[in-house]
């Protein structure tokens, strides 16, 4: 049995050169114990790591130790063992990497995501208190990390808050800068950082006045702010009670903004979106595509993005998928001067073949850059029933990936308020090759659209 002491839990450096020679010497996972520092050892190990006579030479891919930096930040104890299992089977197997159903990749895979939510959370989460010490100014604050990636992060902070002393306390190290060098000290606890400073009330004020309540989903800012750094934010003491009059304010800042115009208030917002800069595809598209239709329309239908001939008319659904969509519309018993229209993305994302620009689906990135112009539209109009025609239109309806074969044809309770529907993208009925199969989608895409109708009632 060989026993490897590890210098520290995020001893990546250490954990390399053991896993190295042992696996150059072949020695099974099963053989080997993993522990940190001066734990004891297993009473019946040997405690040197032995070079082989004749270590055997092996490679593993770049994307393995991506992954085992990462991982060595996690606090699961099984994590170094497990890495050398991996390690172990890569040198026969070296694709298995790729292999993202592999339960040991995918166990691995899942641990570095974890931690990387975890450094995420502490650039997020940490709050500076000001002390002063002798007369000189420093910020200190409190965190409690899930994983090991203190010493990880330590350089984002060093770089975000270079002219400024720190430190940043947690129960297993803390981390010092002083404007030059970065230096490490023993563990804290939560009384050796102070409870706040003047400029807290000063921060509370800010935070409440940028709070916006038209934006306000406690789902999702549960899920990126969970309850458990609360207690080390000071304006989370006034979560509770921004929440608590989110829709009165929602309502009195459209009243007041606006002035009851929602008509002007469309209006602006669609002058706003013609300047719209939030991803890179207003560099290439003609211009910005906007939605269209009554501000008071109790149906609302969102696609995709435009196309080339909505791209050069500055128009929504003007080309083949919206003859297509309006001849459907018609079919259905809906006018489609009734309802209003737009697109999940505002600026046409293509390709360059020659003379011909060639329709290419947008990315998760670009879609969640333009979901802002989305929810402004909903605020504003406030549909009874939102009809996504297509994925790309669900996703951004309903905030993550879905299909269209487990969404097609039923009502969701969107969680902003009123109903959703999901039906194909008019386009795909352009692309089927067989004629009698375009005739049964369209049948079934007009019986969709009679079926979000009557969802009204």
């Amino acid at each position: 049995m060989r026993v490897v002491s590890l210098a520290t839990e995020d001893d990546f450096e250490g954990w390399r050169d053991a896993a190295r020679a042992l696996a150059g010497a072949r020695v099974p996972p099963s053989d080997v114990v993993w522990q940190i520092g001066d734990r004891p050892v297993d009473l019946f190990g040997d405690e040197a790591v032995l070079e082989s006579a004749n270590p055997r030479p092996f490679k593993v891919p770049r994307a393995f130790l991506d992954l085992a930096q990462t991982v060595i930040l996690h606090s699961d104890p099984q994590r170094f063992a497990l890495l050398y299992t991996l390690l172990a089977g890569l040198i026969e197997q070296p694709k298995r990497i790729d292999d993202h159903a592999d339960p040991l990749v995918r166990r691995l895979e899942e641990m570095a995501k974890g931690v990387r939510r975890d450094i995420h959370k502490m650039r997020a989460f940490v709050r500076f208190r000001e002390i002063d010490e002798e007369g000189d100014t420093r910020y200190v604050a409190w965190f409690e990390p899930e994983h090991h990636i203190v010493r990880a992060n330590a350089r984002f902070f060093v770089d975000r808050f270079a002219n400024m002393r720190w430190s940043i306390l947690t129960p297993e190290l803390s981390i010092h800068w002083d404007g030059e060098a970065l230096s490490e000290g023993p563990p804290a606890t939560k009384s050796d950082a102070p409870d706040g400073d003047p400029v807290e009330d000063i921060w509370k004020t800010y935070y409440a006045s940028t709070f916006n309540p038209a934006r306000l989903k406690t789902g999702a800012m549960l899920k990126e702010m969970p309850r458990k750094y609360w207690k080390n934010m000071p304006e989370t003491a006034l979560v509770k009670e921004l929440i608590a009059g989110a829709r009165q304010r929602e309502t009195a800042m459209v009243g007041t903004v606006v002035g009851g115009n929602i008509a002007g208030a469309w209006e602006a917002l669609r002058d706003e979106a013609l300047g719209c800069t939030r991803c890179h595809l207003h560099k290439y598209a003609t211009q910005t595509v906007f939605g269209e239709g009554p501000v008071d329309a109790r149906m609302m239908f969102v696609g995709e993005q435009p196309g080339d001939q909505e791209d050069l008319a500055g128009r929504v659904f003007v080309g083949p998928a919206g003859q297509m969509f309006d001849r459907a519309m018609a079919d259905a018993g809906i006018d489609r001067a009734g309802v209003y229209v737009t697109n999940a993305v505002k600026h046409f994302k293509f390709e360059q073949s020659g003379k011909r620009r060639i329709h290419s689906k947008p990315d998760a990135g670009e879609v969640t850059a333009c979901r802002w112009w989305y929810e402004q539209e909903r605020l504003l109009l406030k549909p009874e029933m939102t009809v996504a025609l297509g994925a790309t239109a669900a996703r951004q309806m309903i905030g993550k990936t879905v299909t269209i074969t487990a969404s097609r044809g039923r009502v969701i309770d969107l969680a902003e308020g009123g109903k959703g529907w999901v039906t194909i993208h008019p386009s795909f009925l352009l692309r089927l090759p067989d004629k009698a199969r375009a005739e049964d989608e369209y049948a079934l895409f007009v019986e969709d659209l009679k079926g979000a109708a009557n969802a009204l009632g």
